[in-house]
């Protein structure tokens, strides 16, 4: 088969090749971001808008939206699954499932960029923004607790109809996603993949509210507590059902 985009190729292969040419070498912290990676992003997030459940042959699912999978003790299936599609050095590429109230929980993504697009159902995406970074552009290592200064962005609704959700290291970069309505599952690329030996590891956060912060801050603007990884939230995996992809 020959590398361009043929009618044979699943959207999800295109998808996979374009993430391998956007993220070949991202802006990192702090950096401006090249035409080129500008261009490519771009084509990226058309490709991702083109896609459906369909072309993952992902079924909506009702009540619960899980497949029963677990990796807990207990034996009570996971609020969140992930069905992992692929992984290279330079991006991650799979899908989200959330059960029907199910949250992923404020969380960040250090030194990364991501998308993501709404395969069905709808989600709640609240975004925030560092106030403060390190100057070597890595993760803060801090001890359970700390504080961070954060600014909140947005609060949008996405569903399989809207375009993807955009993070950069700098921009968006924290968020938290809720399922609204009813079970909902997305795909997401993160680029690079998380790596705690390199740095990549994935902090959770509480908002404090106004009653925990001794002083009135701006409204937009919010402390944010470093916590362990909430007890009610997991993610189990499941197998993928859609196309190969091959890189």
């Amino acid at each position: 088969m020959m590398p361009g985009d043929s009618n044979m190729t699943s959207i999800v292969q295109r998808i996979a090749r374009q993430a391998l040419v956007t993220f070949r070498s991202p802006p990192q912290v702090g950096e401006e971001a090249t035409k080129s990676f500008l261009e490519n992003q771009s084509k990226l997030k058309s490709l991702m808008t083109e896609v459906r459940a369909t072309d993952l042959k992902l079924a909506p699912r009702r009540g619960g939206g899980g497949d029963g999978s677990s990796n807990s003790p207990s034996g009570v299936s996971p609020p969140v699954t992930y069905m992992h599609i692929c992984e290279t050095d330079q991006f991650s590429m799979g899908v989200f499932l959330l059960k029907s109230g199910a949250s992923i929980p404020l969380h960040d993504h250090p030194g990364m960029h991501g998308m993501l697009k709404v395969m069905y159902g709808k989600i709640r995406i609240s975004c925030f923004d560092r106030l403060e970074r390190p100057a070597d552009g890595s993760a803060q290592a801090a001890e359970m607790g700390a504080l961070r200064r954060a600014v909140l962005r947005t609060i949008d609704e996405y569903t399989e109809e809207s375009g993807p959700c955009v993070l950069s290291p700098d921009r968006d970069n924290l968020h938290q996603i809720d399922a609204v309505d009813g079970p909902t599952a997305f795909m997401d690329i993160l680029a690079p993949p998380y790596d705690p030996d390199n740095g990549r590891d994935c902090h959770y956060y509480k908002v404090l509210t106004e009653a925990e912060v001794k002083h009135t801050e701006q409204k937009d603007k919010v402390w944010l507590m470093e916590i362990s990884q909430p007890p009610d939230f997991w993610c189990g995996g499941e197998p993928y059902p859609g196309p190969e992809v091959c890189l």
